[in-house]
Order: C-alpha cells, then structure tokens, then sequence
C-alpha cells in the first residue's frame, strides 16, 4: 500500500471517529447552567475561600467532592492543573481532554482526562462554556510585554510555587486549562477573544473523579486585551457534590467518558 493510500485511509478512519463521537454529544448537552449560581445545600460545604487577584491555592480534592470556581467579584481567569493524589505522576492532560471528546469546547457535561485515560474532574455545572484548552497560562514575558510597571504575578510562576507547596517539582506541572478565558478560534486558525463570553456571576462546578491535589491561578489569560494588570478576586467553595445517579450526564453523555470512567473503574478509582 502506497504512502498517499495510508494516509488517505487513516483520514477516512479518523473522520469516522470524529462523526461518531460529535455526532452524539451535542444531543445530549443542555445549555449552560443558571448565572449566579446553582444553590448549595450549606450542610455539604466544605471549605470557602477567595483567590485574590494575581495569586494561587491550592488543594486536596476527594473523589466525590467537588470545587465551585465562581466570579462573584467580577471577571477573572483561573487556571487549574490537577494530579492524582494516589500517583502525581498521573496528571491533568488537556490535548487528551481536547482530542479524546473531539472538542475544545469544554462545557457543561464534559469531563477533563488525566494522562493515564482517566477521568479527573467531571463538569456537573457550568455558566460559561467560554473556557480555554488550547493556549495555557500567562508567564513572566507575556506579563512584561502587556503590563508597564511590573513585574507581574503570572500563571507559570504561580503554578510552579504551588507545584513545590506540593511536594512536586517543575517537571510535575502540566500543561494548564483556563476556565472564563472565551478564547476561540477563527477559520484561519488565529486565536481570539471575546470578552462578552463571561461576565460577574460566572461559574463552574467541578467533580472529582478521583482523589486530587488541585492547584489553581487567578491571573489574567495572555490574550485577555484589559490594558490595566487588575484581575478580580475569585470565590472558591468545596462541597460534597451529590452521588451520581446511573444516568449522570458527565457520565453518560458521550462514548469517550463512558470509557475514561470504564478506566478510573478498572484502575479502582
């Protein structure tokens, strides 16, 4: 078999795929959750804190609980990256979470992949659907050539401080996923911004699939066009999410998580 015939039957193949995987989800996604927030039972909250703007927290996440990252002050960008409390050396990886659902859409009743083909973290609530998986987080040159008068906290430094709070190192630190970051893409493939994507009362609710150490950053995306450095406050809140019933959209609405939950369930998870 010719060159050119291989290729042209693995891109027969892969459109196959690609047709049978979208062709699903998008009958079986709602619309984005409520603005300003799903009410919590007070009995289930956990933990509540704020992430001031241009800093980062960190911590434990038990499968079952889960972590509201809300704008209660005003738009922000957080960043997240997350290991498998078990073995870190199993990580958050976005390209999977992009290629394995066919999208890089991230949205309610999608689900975030470690590196091992598990599910991480499972997207029960979601305002936005304006998240970024595809640039990363800022760094010290991205800040300096934006901001005048810094330096500036950023994503990268931000990340590698909590890395070491952690026990881990640089090495560690995956590439990051961005949520109230509206990136999107435009036929050209140039990557744009739409600041009409998120607004104050943004949220989401992640659930955790597996028991996590998370790291989060809240300083402003690369491409976020503000002139000033002055990112806003971000409320953090964990609770015990409820159990997932055998018909959990995030567990049911596509073949891919169908199979990444098959996996946490072989792995024991």
């Amino acid at each position: 078999m010719s060159d050119e015939s291989v290729i042209a039957e693995n891109r027969r193949r892969y459109e196959e795929l690609k047709r049978a995987g979208q062709g699903h989800a998008p009958r079986a996604l709602p619309g984005p959750s409520p603005r300003g927030g799903v009410p919590l039972d007070e009995a289930a909250i956990l933990h509540r804190e704020t992430v001031p703007g241009g800093w980062y927290w960190t911590t434990a996440l038990k499968a079952g609980e889960a972590l509201r990252i809300a704008l209660d002050h005003g738009p922000s960008s957080v960043a997240l990256v997350a290991w498998s409390a078990r073995d870190p050396s199993e990580r958050l990886n976005y390209a999977d979470t992009v290629k394995v659902q066919w999208t890089a859409a991230l949205r309610k009743g999608r689900v975030l992949f470690s590196d091992m083909g598990r599910v991480m973290l499972s997207l029960v609530e979601d305002s936005c659907a304006a998240h970024d998986a595809l640039m990363g987080g800022s760094n010290a040159a991205s800040n300096a050539a934006r901001y005048p008068g810094g330096p500036h906290r950023n994503t990268r430094d931000n990340l590698v401080l909590a890395a070491l709070k952690c026990g881990l190192e640089r090495r560690d630190i995956p590439a990051c996923i961005t949520f109230f970051a509206p990136v999107s893409v435009g036929p050209e493939g140039r990557l744009a911004w739409n600041e009409a994507g998120r607004a104050a009362g943004d949220f989401v609710d992640l659930r955790a699939e597996m028991d996590l150490t998370v790291a989060l950053s809240n300083c402003p995306h690369p491409l976020d066009p503000a002139p000033a450095y002055a990112p806003n406050p971000v409320a953090i809140t964990r609770f015990r999410a409820p159990q997932p019933a055998a018909d959990d959209l995030c567990r049911t609405a596509t073949i891919e998580a169908v199979r990444g939950f098959e996996n946490n369930a072989f792995a024991g998870l």
